[in-house]
């Protein structure tokens, strides 16, 4: 009776499972022909790189504070010794405070990317959903989000749906 009923019960959800249409997207392909996100990806690396040269100047400045100090810390008394370390120490801790607030968790490239970026990664969601109820799929795969699949007949793909649906025409297919 139990075997039965396993049995049954498989049955009914492979004949469930074998119901669903299922389908992926490549989102990267689909970011890598959307214009709006290299606009957005170009202005957080032009600002990336700003905040980053900020930073090295900072370290230089602390390098060459600590340069002069090592010239200098035998000519100079014991409290002029114990002022210029702490002058390092805080210019140090200022630049490492810095990269922080500009690279650390939650900071402002992560800030600015939420700005930029996710607006057009919700418009691609949104797609994706249209798509999805248009043609009368279950389940959409992310081909880029480290979904596994081992093997994707390209007739499932509907990147290019999701294109067309955002209004833009596919430009390449070397990924597909």
């Amino acid at each position: 009776m139990k075997q039965l009923f396993i049995t049954l019960l498989f049955v009914t959800g492979a004949l469930v499972a074998s119901a669903q249409r299922f389908a992926y997207v490549d989102t990267e392909y689909i970011l890598d022909n959307v214009p709006e996100y290299k606009t957005a990806q170009t202005q957080i690396d032009e600002i990336s790189k700003g905040w980053q040269t900020e930073i090295e100047n900072k370290l230089k400045e602390v390098d060459q504070l600590y340069r002069n100090y090592q010239k200098e810390q035998v000519l100079l008394t014991e409290d002029m010794r114990t002022q210029r370390q702490k002058q390092i120490e805080d210019k140090e801790k200022e630049a490492k405070d810095l990269q922080k607030q500009r690279f650390g968790f939650e900071g402002d490239l992560f800030k600015k990317r939420q700005e930029l970026v996710k607006p057009v990664q919700d418009k691609v969601y949104d797609a994706v959903q249209k798509v999805a109820t248009a043609k009368g799929f279950d389940v959409i795969f992310d081909k880029t989000s480290g979904v596994t699949m081992l093997y994707a007949s390209t007739k499932l793909d509907v990147s290019d749906d999701v294109l067309k649906q955002l209004g833009y025409a596919p430009k390449s297919k070397e990924n597909k």
